[in-house]
Formats: C-alpha cells, sequence, structure tokens
C-alpha cells in the first residue's frame, strides 16, 4: 500500500479496505491476463463512506433513522437498526410503545431501564433489530480466522463455458448477474460486476421497499424489477431470466431464500454451470443484522470507543464494503474456474467473518488519525429521473460508473445491453 487509505480508526480498517479492493482489481486483471492497475488510496476512501458524497437534488440523505444508534441498557448499551418501516414497528412493539413524535425519547428511557440482554431478545424476537454491545471474544474470533475469509463450494458439475469477453475494460461484458441483495454489501458486489460489464437485474420484492436513496448509492450500471418469488407469473419471470444468468447474488437469511427456492443448493441443478454469491450478516445464516450491528456485537464497537464509555464505530460501513469487493473477486476467480474445469459453485462470506479478520490485524501506530478525505475528483453527477445526483466515484483507477436507475422502475429482462458477444439475441 504506497500510502494508507485515510480512514481513521483504532482498529487497522485501511488495510482491510486495501485488501478487499486489492482481491477485486486483481481479479479482474488476472481474468483478462494483464498486470493489476495501482489503486489510489483518496479513491478507496471515497468509495468506503460514499454516504458521506451522496447528494439527491442536493441533499444529504440521513445514513440511518433516529431510532437506529448506540442506547443505554440498565446493564450496559445495545445497538438497534430500524432504519426500514417494518424494523421500526418491531423495535416499538417490543418496547410497548406507541408511535410519537417524542418516540426517541420514550424508547432512550424505556431501554434504559431493561437488561440489554432482554431487550436484543424481545426485539430479535419480534422480527427486530437489536444486539447487546460486547467486549471481543479473541476465542471466538480465532475460531472464525480458522476458515477462509472467502469459502469456494463446487456445488455440482457442469460443462465448462468460456467466458464471453476479453476485454480489458468490460471483461465481464455477455456475463449475466441476477441481484437478490439489498443495503451495502450485496448491491456493491453487484455493482462491480456491471462495472465491468456484465449485465445486472436486481430483483426485489415488491412489499419490502428499498430506501430510494440507499439504492442510488449502489444501484449504478443495473436494471432494478420488482418480482414476488412466491409463485405466479413473476416466479416464471425469474426462472427465465435464472435460465441464461451466469451469476446469482444472494443477499437474503437462507430460510427465506430456500422457502422460495432460491437457495444455492436449488439454483445449481436448475442452472449447470451458475455460480452463486452468498452474503450473511452472521454465521447463522438465517439470523438477521447489517454491518452496524456487527460492529457492536463482534467488540469493534468497543475498541473504537473515544473513551471507553460509550461505544463507537467504524469511520465507515467497512464490514459491509469489503464483503462487497471480496464477492466481486470471487466472482471473477469462479468465472474463469468455470471456463477451465467447469461446475456450478457456490462463494460466501458473512460480516461476522470479516469483522473476525478485522480485529485479527496489527494496531499500527497512528491508525486512530488520518488526513482528511478529499473527494476532489472521485464524485460522479448524473441525472436520474429527473434528480440531480451525485455519488462516489469507483474506486478503481480510471473507472467511471453508469448511472443507477430508479428503484423498481425496470422490467425484469435482459435486454440489448446484456447480449453475449457474437450472438444475435
Amino acid at each position: 500500500m504506497p500510502d494508507p487509505v485515510p480512514l481513521a480508526a483504532s482498529t487497522d480498517v485501511a488495510s482491510l479496505a486495501w485488501t478487499a479492493v486489492t482481491a477485486a482489481e486483481d481479479a479482474r486483471a488476472s481474468l483478462v491476463g494483464t498486470r493489476a492497475r495501482p489503486l489510489d488510496p483518496m479513491a478507496v476512501a471515497v468509495a468506503y463512506t460514499s454516504e458521506r458524497w451522496l447528494r439527491v437534488d442536493g441533499s444529504m440523505p440521513r445514513a440511518f433513522a433516529p431510532l437506529s444508534g448506540f442506547f443505554r441498557a440498565a446493564d450496559g448499551w445495545v445497538r438497534t437498526h430500524a432504519n426500514y418501516p417494518h424494523h421500526r414497528r418491531a423495535l416499538l412493539s417490543a418496547l410497548q410503545l406507541p408511535a410519537g413524535a417524542d418516540e426517541l425519547e420514550r424508547v432512550r428511557a424505556e431501554l434504559a431501564r431493561r437488561p440489554a440482554e432482554r431487550i436484543a431478545a424481545s426485539v430479535t424476537a419480534r422480527g427486530g433489530l437489536c444486539v447487546t454491545v460486547r467486549p471481543a471474544d479473541p476465542a471466538v474470533d480465532e475460531e472464525l480466522r480458522a476458515r477462509a475469509l472467502v469459502e469456494t463450494t463446487r456445488l455440482a458439475d457442469a460443462p465448462a463455458r468460456p467466458v464471453p469477453s476479453s476485454d480489458e475494460e468490460r471483461p465481464l461484458a455477455g456475463t449475466r448477474v441476477l441481484d437478490l441483495t439489498r443495503v451495502i454489501a450485496g448491491p456493491v458486489a453487484s455493482r462491480t460486476l456491471a462495472l465491468w460489464g456484465a449485465g445486472v437485474v436486481r430483483i426485489d420484492p415488491p412489499h419490502l421497499p428499498e430506501l430510494p436513496w440507499q439504492h442510488l448509492d449502489t444501484g449504478h450500471g443495473k436494471r432494478s424489477a420488482l418480482l414476488d418469488l412466491g409463485g405466479g407469473a413473476d416466479r416464471a419471470t425469474f426462472d427465465a431470466l435464472l435460465a441464461s444468468a451466469d451469476v446469482v447474488v444472494l443477499g437474503y437469511r437462507s430460510d427465506g431464500l430456500e422457502r422460495r427456492g432460491v437457495s444455492a443448493a436449488s439454483l445449481a441443478p436448475r442452472r449447470p454451470g451458475i455460480i452463486v454469491l452468498q452474503l450473511t450478516a452472521w454465521p447463522d445464516p438465517t439470523r438477521r443484522g447489517f454491518d452496524s450491528l456487527v460492529q457492536a456485537d463482534s467488540g469493534i464497537a468497543w475498541e473504537e470507543s473515544q473513551d471507553g464509555d460509550r461505544p463507537g464505530a467504524l469511520p465507515a460501513q467497512a464490514l459491509d464494503h469489503s464483503a462487497g469487493y471480496l464477492l466481486a473477486a470471487a466472482a471473477l476467480e469462479l468465472l474463469h474456474r468455470r471456463a477451465v474445469e467447469g461446475g456450478s459453485w457456490l462463494a460466501s462470506t458473512n460480516l461476522r467473518r470479516i469483522a473476525a479478520e478485522l480485529l485479527g490485524l496489527p494496531r499500527p501506530p497512528g491508525a486512530s488519525t488520518a488526513p482528511p478525505i478529499d473527494a476532489t475528483g472521485h464524485l460522479q453527477s448524473f441525472a436520474v429521473d429527473g434528480v440531480s445526483l451525485t455519488t462516489a466515484a469507483p474506486a478503481f483507477p480510471g473507472a467511471r460508473f453508469r448511472a443507477p436507475r430508479p428503484w423498481g422502475r425496470d422490467r425484469a429482462q435482459w435486454t440489448s445491453e446484456h447480449r453475449r458477444p457474437g450472438s444475435v439475441r
């Protein structure tokens, strides 16, 4: 690393970010047989802190809702996540509180009188998101680090299939990707694949709307469509897309995926040669979670505390972003492997495993300080559906994003831009 990525933290999040983005760039270069291009640490920092630079018609969206944050409990601290309406409702229900103008103060007071573990269990039981803020557990982290950062598994045999493009700038031209993810990590992975030429169609359930600004921050170069995979015409549409897909990116809990028949194990027999990227928050793939909750549960929040009394946070959603780049790298590696030896493949990781990686890195001197992030030259502007949009540019040298599409506005279909080189359809 020529200079550290300017992400000030007590942990070496700069090295984690550099390693993840480097892995993706190295995989791109290897796929087309060229040398990897030197990365710019400032570009990496801007990409990792993309929510700071996002402007929608000149306004900066609020990254976390009022009920998402650290709160004192009777015997410690909890971390809640209530950005989505259904998670906010679950939190209020667990505390037996009505929605209202004073709900933040009432939530704060109610949490302060209850034990942290009881709060977390009650909110979780109602489908909400809350964890106890814990100290790091070196034994748990060591056990997690005994496994690969991204695990690859051969799901089934399948004929070899060549990578359809050798273009250095767009090595994935003609590669088709179905994106069944949301929030940050999965969308960063599929956005990276789109950047390198893949045709990406993001599929969301109609009953779980995405935060519009969040999609605009990670939706570059993708189509965005709504399908109910429970059955009927929408399911038939998805199956038709799957019939010619190369990669499927999964970011939902495994039990929900299995109920809808879109788990890695169920996809491989239906689409021989498929590459599945699987991202979960925890080693238990049925458990709900987000980056901020994993930071709190894993011990990172206490490592990043400024005074030892109140938990802190990383300067970016670094677990999410790192997972995204690492999974994108795995996709390129497995596309090459499929071209050489065939097979259907799974690459999987979870945010807690990445947290263990970060906690295992040495603390370099001066890691808690860094120069300010200068986004000059590392931003892009678009007009999207009549809205002026500014986002972080790619972390990779010389690369430029295509504009994101508004969430849910596209038909669920491959288009002419997804045509495979040399084909007539």
